[in-house]
């Protein structure tokens, strides 16, 4: 993160907070066409009503002490409906359909996807559909490398 990004981070993140949201990324492209891309999060999903009420927020916050010399376009977006779970904030998603990339194989499957119910003592277990039927899977949370939010369908 550069020197801008920073800034504006430090600006923005209390007012994010206060409204419900956080900041997942933030990138500033200068020149010609310079932009702000600032990505909002949250455990809820976020719709576009959310996307107009925090653009307008962080317009006027940052028109009040403008961090950036010269014109800018502000885009703000959310990290999606599939976003990328960082390890250590993966027991926030409880309950949540998830999409779980496993160092080691569980039941032959690198990759297991379904509804996250618990985290504890060293073992994650999930809610997994196998054909016509769930069933609850369980294998050592260590074993997991990346993680993201699914679409169940």
């Amino acid at each position: 993160m550069g020197e801008i990004e920073s800034r504006i981070v430090t600006k923005i993140e209390g007012p994010l907070k206060e409204l419900g949201y956080s900041v997942y990324d933030i990138k500033f492209k200068s020149g010609k066409d310079a932009t702000l891309s600032i990505v909002i999060d949250r455990k809820e999903r976020i719709g576009l009503d959310d996307i107009v009420k925090v653009s307008e927020a962080l317009s006027a916050l940052l028109d009040e002490d403008d961090p950036i010399d010269g014109p800018y376009t502000l885009d703000v977006s959310s990290a999606g409906a599939e976003k990328t779970i960082a390890l250590e904030q993966l027991g926030e998603y409880l309950n949540c359909y998830v999409n779980l990339h496993l160092s080691h194989p569980c039941k032959g499957e690198n990759i297991v996807e379904g509804t996250l119910l618990k985290l504890q003592d060293g073992e994650a277990t999930l809610l997994i559909k196998d054909k016509s039927k769930k069933k609850e899977i369980s294998f050592p949370s260590a074993d997991i490398d990346r993680a993201r939010l699914a679409i169940e369908f």
